[in-house]
């Protein structure tokens, strides 16, 4: 019953949020997103599964799908022609007596049900991009206070051993045996890829929010933000903090207040994690043979051979989507594979795969509007960095388009830099105060273009 009380407050939550504005409704989403984990974790039931797809569907349900007129209205019309083509198709191989239904329906919320916030993020003006970065500024803070807490106390105190956990107590491969920290979230790989797509936000809201406050906590959540990703231990994750942290370093102008404040965070997070074996599963890098290895391992192994057997696809959750515990036994000729395209291939067969990279194909070439100048220059510049690396490293792992609250963040950013500067103006007044799209003054941090 606990369970289900908080699919039905999530629902309600991020519809009356939703509701107020679209900044707001996001926030909500994603708390009940990051939380998603944990308490997965500890409601051990069939409804734990949907606390987060009951908000999802209570924000959809909260936003008024018509058409936007104003400022890159061609662009928006365009993103969502594309939506439509990769949600038809799918949902077209339902039909198809591939898999059980229950399987191919978990198939298909893998495969559409976070595709419509491409257009979300499309529509997100001044005011709610803010809202949305100080939400996540707190939420951030939250994680990492969690972490905190699993560090010292361990993390079996809270994610007890079942099979939702599995992941996690099989990744005791940091220095003493310990267990990556999940802090909030499903796994530690969920935690640190979060921490890492929210930098550009609260880099953001650091260098471009009206109210001090925004900017001290956006400053905060940076540092937090990176030390959750230490915390997580997780490689790839770290190398991608650190070059977004060095391209602000080296792309934005600072004063001398703001070369220390940015020089005392990065040191800190050296010496942390310099001094801490717990922090250093990112020196494995160092070993090439492991890390061919490990690219090896997910890269067109039996790729050709998909396509020849399964050129259709094997059927909706038939290809390595995550299928709860419940109905792994009643998928039908599995195909396990650590490669989002190869899982895109197995289960939508070979027209499927061609959408997704037609998809692609597009959106690399709204990159000149993502480098477009203005207040959110840098911001957005990182944003496009982080979905182009998010795709293009597709082909190492699974769950780019699954992932919970990540494939939120990363579809949200793709959608948010598609759409040309100038539309993220708002004529409304609370608007006008909430976010700056004019060049910051000398006081504040001022963006390179």
């Amino acid at each position: 019953m606990l369970a289900i009380g908080f699919c039905l407050a999530a629902l309600v939550v991020c519809f009356w949020a939703g509701r107020r504005s679209l900044g707001q409704g996001l926030v909500a989403l994603l708390t009940f997103g990051y939380f998603y984990g944990i308490l997965r974790a500890n409601l051990i039931t069939t409804f734990s599964h949907f606390i987060f797809d009951a908000g999802l569907i209570g924000l959809y349900l909260s936003i008024r799908w018509g058409k936007v007129p104003g400022s890159g209205k061609s662009n928006s019309e365009t993103l969502r022609l594309w939506i439509i083509v990769l949600i038809a198709w799918p949902i077209f191989l339902v039909a198809m007596p591939f898999q059980p239904l229950l399987v191919s329906l978990v198939g298909l919320r893998g495969s559409i049900f976070f595709v419509p916030l491409l257009l979300l993020g499309s529509r997100m003006k001044g005011k709610d991009v803010i809202e949305f970065s100080t939400g996540l500024a707190l939420l951030n803070l939250a994680a990492l206070g969690f972490a905190a807490a699993e560090y010292f106390l361990s993390v079996q105190r809270f994610f007890p051993m079942s099979p939702v956990t599995r992941i996690m107590y099989a990744s005791g491969d940091v220095a003493g045996g310990f267990l990556r920290i999940p802090a909030i979230f499903s796994s530690a790989a969920a935690f640190g890829g979060t921490m890492v797509a929210s930098l550009p936000f609260m880099i953001g809201l650091w260098s471009t929010a009206q109210r001090p406050l925004q900017r001290l906590l956006g400053m905060v959540s940076v540092a937090a933000a990176m030390m959750g990703v230490l915390m997580s231990a997780t490689r790839s994750n770290f190398l991608y903090g650190c070059a977004m942290i060095i391209f602000v370093l080296f792309s934005m102008k600072l004063n001398g207040k703001q070369k220390m404040i940015f020089a005392l965070i990065i040191g800190g997070l050296a010496t942390v994690a310099l001094t801490n074996v717990r922090f250093q599963r990112f020196k494995s890098l160092q070993d090439t043979d492991y890390v061919s290895e490990r690219i090896a391992g997910s890269v067109n192994r039996g790729f050709w051979e998909i396509i020849a057997e399964y050129p259709m696809g094997n059927g909706l959750g038939g290809g390595g989507t995550s299928i709860p515990y419940f109905l792994e036994g009643q998928v039908r000729n599995p195909i396990g594979m650590e490669n989002e395209y190869a899982r895109i291939l197995a289960e939508q067969g070979i027209i499927g795969l061609l959408l997704w990279l037609g998809f692609l194909g597009w959106f690399f070439q709204r990159g000149r509007i993502a480098f477009s100048p203005g207040a959110w220059a840098i911001p957005r510049k990182l944003l496009f960095c982080y979905v182009a690396i998010g795709f293009g490293t597709a082909w190492i792992g699974t769950g780019l388009l699954t992932s919970i609250p990540a494939t939120v963040m990363l579809l949200i950013a793709a959608g948010f830099v598609v759409m040309p500067p100038e539309a993220l103006q708002s004529n409304s007044a609370s608007d006008r105060r909430g976010f700056r799209v004019q060049r910051a003054p000398r006081s504040q941090f001022a963006v390179v273009r």
